[in-house]
């Protein structure tokens, strides 16, 4: 079964499993993900209708699925019991709420051991693909920073590392070279200039990874998937109001989440964009970029974080580049492609980016400067 083909009778059989009352009214695809398949499910219940979300794991990428889960179940119980304190606050839709089986699990598998999960959709908010002012920027940092700082006192044990090694940029670099080495496909000898820009970036590879061994950078509990599009936003104030797409929530560095919003935030092009005179960083989307995420983040960051904020951007848009540049040399077996060649176009937007960062950086820092102590 692929992304597009789940008809009502279909998502029935799945839906049945879940202790959510009515039938499926309608059932189409949602959303633009690369990795699981998501679908909005509309529920009939008498007169009235529910919407939810439906999605099959990828367990290619997710292999751990109950450890996966149980992360997520320990983060939204953890977030919804701190917004319950919180005047003002409505945990219903400021975290996600995961819909149990009729058995008390979490995940349903069905007749071909595909692994199924329902949420609660979020009503009266949207998700964009694509940034489309300033302030939405500010929003989307400021959201995830509260999101760092709810689950900051999240007590023992330890989250599961779900995809082990997700942000290790060294590994990640390794990754790249074998890839290129072997390159079982020859595709290594279309995109050699590509692969020639990664390799001479290795001496940046290890600035985070360093820092939590030496101990500069504490392990928290982080998003590790901090694209625009996995903050919702309410219809009618556009303020941020859910961080969304909890797989890879685990152990991680704060560094790594922000360094992925300036990936995916701090410029007005596409992720797999290929006129890459489009691709630049925008000083003042930055401002309000590191206002919002500052804003709540400074009550909890230690200096060395605020110091590697701006670099943290040039070293996950790196590392993100590498991982394209990895999926297409290897057969685009990770990220779902649209067209042949999507992935390499994705590098070779991320390391335009790298090369415009890298051009800007004093003029990043000097902003994160005017925020430190604001």
């Amino acid at each position: 079964m692929i992304h597009d083909e789940l008809t009502l009778i279909g998502a029935q059989a799945i839906v049945d499993a879940f202790d959510i009352p009515g039938t499926v009214a309608s059932c189409a695809p949602f959303g633009y993900g690369h990795i699981n398949d998501t679908f909005a499910v509309t529920m009939q219940v008498d007169s009235e209708t529910e919407r939810y979300i439906l999605q099959r794991i990828n367990e290619r990428v997710f292999c751990d699925v109950n450890g996966m889960m149980e992360n997520i179940i320990r983060v939204t119980d953890h977030l919804r019991a701190k917004l319950r304190d919180r005047p003002g606050s409505d945990p219903a839709r400021e975290t996600m709420t995961i819909m149990p089986t009729h058995d008390g699990n979490w995940v349903y598998r069905d007749a071909s051991e595909d692994a199924w999960r329902m949420y609660l959709f979020i009503n009266g908010a949207i998700t964009y693909e694509i940034i489309e002012s300033h302030h939405q920027a500010g929003e989307a940092t400021k959201a995830f920073g509260v999101f760092q700082e709810l689950l900051s006192d999240l007590p023992a044990p330890r989250l599961h590392d779900t995809i082990p090694d997700f942000h290790n940029t060294p590994k990640r670099f390794e990754h790249l070279v074998a890839a290129a080495t072997n390159d079982s496909l020859n595709r290594a000898a279309t995109c050699r200039e590509d692969i020639d820009f990664a390799l001479g970036l290795e001496g940046i590879t290890a600035t985070v990874t360093d820092g939590m061994r030496a101990g500069q950078i504490p392990e928290r509990v982080t998003h590790n998937d901090t694209k625009i599009n996995n903050v919702m936003f309410d219809n009618k104030t556009d303020c941020g109001i859910c961080v969304i797409d909890l797989d890879t929530v685990m152990p991680g560095s704060v560094l790594y989440d922000f360094g992925d919003q300036i990936r995916t935030t701090i410029g007005d092009f596409q992720e797999n964009e290929r006129d890459l005179r489009k691709v630049s960083a925008g000083l003042d989307r930055y401002e309000s970029m590191v206002a919002g995420y500052m804003g709540v983040a400074r009550n909890f960051l230690v200096p060395r974080e605020v110091d590697l904020l701006t670099d943290s951007g040039i070293l996950i848009t790196y590392e993100i580049g590498m991982r394209f540049l990895t999926d297409h040399i290897e057969g685009d077996t990770y990220f779902r492609i649209h067209r042949p060649g999507e992935n390499l176009d994705r590098a070779r937007t991320q390391f335009a980016l790298v090369r415009d960062l890298r051009s800007k950086s004093d003029a990043l820092k000097a902003i994160v400067e005017r925020h430190r102590d604001a």
